[in-house]
């Protein structure tokens, strides 16, 4: 049998980890988180982690292994998940892996350019920068150094400027340049499958989920992040509304609004994302053993 990735993916919300864990118990595999900010250990309750009790019926790759400092991208991503596909694929004909990132799944399934390192000197040199300046005068340089990317990229993100820039200022090249968007083949097959929900029901998910945070102590999590709210991986819906309601930025009540609000933006913006997939194949979640058959007659 040919080995084969199935890759379950699906707006925040959506209700992927209960159907991946009963995949993953029917064919006996682990699950390989494909979310951003859940790699994170100090990020538990905002990022609607797995549980303790979830990942000891399960195991989970890539849950909670990194600190807030520390350096991470979908480069990287790929190239350990492809290793561990490698090792998994010596016992197993299946792998799973499950997740909202949409860069890191596009990552391991069609290839991500091969994009230089930054050092540790010139990341620092841009946060300093960025600190110091603002994002607008970065967007400046970024127009100058590299036009074409200034035209497409979003510039209220300062993620994505000054990770063009720190490019940019390392190589003496356009970040463009880099970024070439060839598909490369894996020597496994890949299944993709959408989990998606009528919008209001998805919506009133959305809001139940962000009240149980609240209830299960998002706001002290991210009181006790608050000193290091400048990193990048803090930049993240939950966190940031409710660092600007410890600075007196608005009402704890608005705050919370905003967190549902702004997360509902977020999962109509992965569906955009996701639209542009022919590959994927869309099924509601509840729809476990249909799931399954197909999975099993692919």
């Amino acid at each position: 049998m040919e080995k084969t990735l199935i890759v379950i993916t699906g707006p925040t919300a959506v209700g992927k980890t209960a159907l991946c864990l009963d995949i993953a118990k029917h064919f006996d595999i682990p699950i390989i988180n494909a979310d951003s900010r859940q790699i994170f250990r100090e990020l538990k309750i905002g990022t609607a982690r797995p549980t303790e009790e979830q990942m000891q019926e399960v195991k989970h790759y890539f849950v909670g292994i990194l600190g807030l400092e520390d350096y991470y991208s979908a480069s990287l991503f790929e190239q350990q998940v492809l290793e561990l596909l490698d090792q998994q694929f010596q016992t197993h004909d299946y792998a799973l892996m499950a997740g909202g990132s949409m860069m890191y799944i596009d990552a391991v399934c069609d290839g991500i350019d091969d994009i230089p390192t930054i050092d540790d000197a010139t990341r620092d040199l841009m946060k300093k920068r960025l600190a110091e300046e603002g994002l607008e005068k970065l967007c400046e340089e970024l127009k100058i150094l590299d036009p074409d990317y200034y035209d497409i990229v979003d510039r209220q993100n300062p993620r994505r400027v000054v990770h063009a820039l720190e490019i940019c200022t390392m190589t003496g090249k356009p970040y463009t340049s880099f970024r070439k968007r060839e598909k490369r083949e894996r020597p496994f097959r890949i299944i993709k499958i959408g989990l998606n929900r009528p919008r209001e029901e998805l919506y009133e998910r959305i809001n139940r989920r962000v009240d149980q945070m609240m209830a299960e102590g998002l706001l002290d999590e991210v009181q006790s992040l608050y000193p290091r709210r400048s990193l990048n991986a803090l930049n993240t819906v939950g966190y940031k509304e409710l660092f600007d309601y410890i600075d007196g930025r608005w009402p704890l009540e608005e705050a919370i609004e905003r967190i549902k609000g702004n997360t509902r933006r977020y999962a109509r913006k992965q569906l955009t994302w996701y639209k542009k997939d022919e590959q994927i194949r869309w099924f509601h979640p509840d729809d476990k053993e249909t799931i399954i058959n197909y999975i099993s007659q692919k």
